[in-house]
């Protein structure tokens, strides 16, 4: 019984720990990474804007359901293995930047993420840069020390580069 009483003090205790931690981040992040993709920017460009086509490329994205344009900008719904997002384009400049927003002011995390397209003789440098904003404070210690604020980004381009390697590009890109 001591054993059962000492086990779960201390998982209070971690718990504890984990949500002053939290608490004493900052709500909002920077974080960025980029990555030169095997694809001119047009070619980029179309498969970072082709919202029905994320499925084929981006592992984590089960599904898309597209939602009626806002302001003439696309809006949809990503359900994806961490749950459902609502996201909505910001700013397009084709085939050079595009900033897209978190659309759902009900999930504990929100934020944009603008991607910047620069060629590169026959590739693309993309940079991708979060401006993120985490709400609850256990999010905010898992965010910053389990995965890491970069490592949403991190799976994205390597699922981009995935597409647009030689193999990918042989494939009708």
């Amino acid at each position: 019984m001591k054993i059962i009483l000492v086990a779960a003090a201390v998982l209070i205790l971690i718990a504890i720990v984990i949500v002053a931690i939290g608490a004493m981040l900052p709500v909002q992040h920077v974080a960025s990474r980029s990555a030169a993709l095997a694809a001119s920017p047009e070619t980029v460009w179309r498969l970072i804007t082709d919202v029905d086509g994320f499925p084929k490329w981006r592992p984590e994205v089960k599904s898309v359901e597209r939602l009626p344009d806002r302001d003439g900008r696309a809006v949809w719904v990503e359900d994806t293995s961490s749950g459902r997002i609502t996201l909505a384009v910001d700013r397009a400049e084709p085939p050079r930047l595009l900033v897209l927003r978190i659309a759902d002011p009900d999930l504990p995390f929100g934020g944009a993420w603008t991607y910047e397209l620069s060629p590169d003789g026959s590739r693309t440098v993309l940079r991708i840069t979060e401006n993120g904003e985490v709400y609850n404070p256990v999010f905010r210690f898992v965010s910053r020390f389990v995965f890491g604020h970069e490592g949403t980004i991190a799976g994205y381009l390597a699922a981009l580069e995935r597409r647009t390697s030689s193999a990918g590009a042989s494939h009708g890109l």
